[in-house]
């Protein structure tokens, strides 16, 4: 058995299918979802505390659960939900398949730049398919202050999207593709080489060698994983959402493009000023990473163990 686990070709004839990899994303969007959307509707509640009604997190969430019931954290879940589960599918099976293209045709091994190049690609295509859209919409509904549902502009996700159009036209809810593109391209690629790395040097996993992490395992390198992309995109962040909040129905745009709000918010407010938010992004992403790859794992896991080991060499 160990002779034929050496032989390439085994390796590259089993590995594991990218409709597997994207079912094993949704599974963990929405297992994710689950698990962190209270910290989300916490920290929503948080920024529109004007009174000073909630004396920190704790303090928050015990006091939802006491006068909303334990089901108020799970407010909003659904898009939630959906945004995760959407962008999982595509970021995993989109990678999968570039790495299908990158792999050498003998041996079927995939090299570090070819894995760089499939992360980066899985990346592009999710921030131009399904985050840009969507953060535009969520940053432009978020960055409304006050509690009067009348005095807002945008009253929904679906309102907040149909008004865009109308007044900016469908491009609208593209704005600041450019940096979301890069950050998300930047950050799949350095999350997918972390994650295998990590996964080679910490544990000795490889794909196809069918050994399957305990969830523990997925979730320390997963968790380190996370916490590379959200430190090497920083500036991309920071720049995609003061894109996404300017209107051009409210006049003048104070930024032009990417690298011109880079450069202005580099001479305005100083370098520091390109990370800005990372700690809250640290408190999000790797333990989300964490989640998804855990489950992620145990369905490819799964797979390799039932149709992988089970088929014949």
């Amino acid at each position: 058995m160990a002779e034929k686990n050496e032989n390439p070709n085994h390796l590259h004839k089993t590995s594991i299918p990218p409709y597997m990899k994207a079912i094993s994303g949704s599974i963990g969007g929405v297992v994710e979802a689950c698990c962190l959307q209270p910290i989300d509707v916490i920290k929503t509640r948080l920024q529109l505390d004007r009174s000073g009604s909630y004396k920190g997190i704790i303090h928050c969430g015990t006091t939802v659960v006491r006068t909303e019931g334990v089901r108020a954290l799970w407010k909003g879940l659904t898009p939630f939900a959906t945004h995760l589960t959407l962008k999982y599918t595509l970021r995993m099976g989109s990678n999968a398949v570039f790495q299908g293209m990158f792999k050498d045709s003998q041996t079927g091994k995939i090299s570090n730049y070819g894995r760089v190049l499939s992360g980066f690609g899985a990346g592009v295509l999710e921030a131009l398919v399904i985050v840009t859209p969507f953060e535009v919409v969520k940053i432009r509904l978020q960055q409304q202050k006050g509690l009067s549902p009348e005095l807002l502009k945008y009253k929904g996700p679906v309102h907040c999207a149909r008004l865009i159009i109308r007044e900016e036209g469908l491009l609208g809810l593209w704005a600041g593709a450019a940096p979301t593109v890069m950050r998300n391209g930047t950050n799949q690629a350095a999350m997918f080489t972390a994650k295998n790395a990590f996964d080679r040097i910490l544990w000795k996993k490889q794909e196809g060698d069918r050994k399957v992490l305990q969830p523990w395992q997925s979730m320390i390198s997963g968790f380190l994983a996370g916490t590379v992309g959200p430190v090497c995109t920083g500036p991309f962040d920071v720049v995609k959402t003061r894109l996404m909040a300017q209107s051009r129905s409210a006049g003048e745009l104070k930024y032009k493009g990417m690298v011109h709000a880079i450069t202005t918010i580099y001479a305005e407010e100083g370098l520091l000023a390109l990370w800005k938010g990372l700690l809250p992004r640290l408190m999000r992403i790797p333990p989300g990473q964490a989640i998804m790859w855990a489950v992620a794992d145990q369905v490819t896991g799964f797979y390799e163990k039932r149709y992988i080991h089970n088929a014949p060499l």
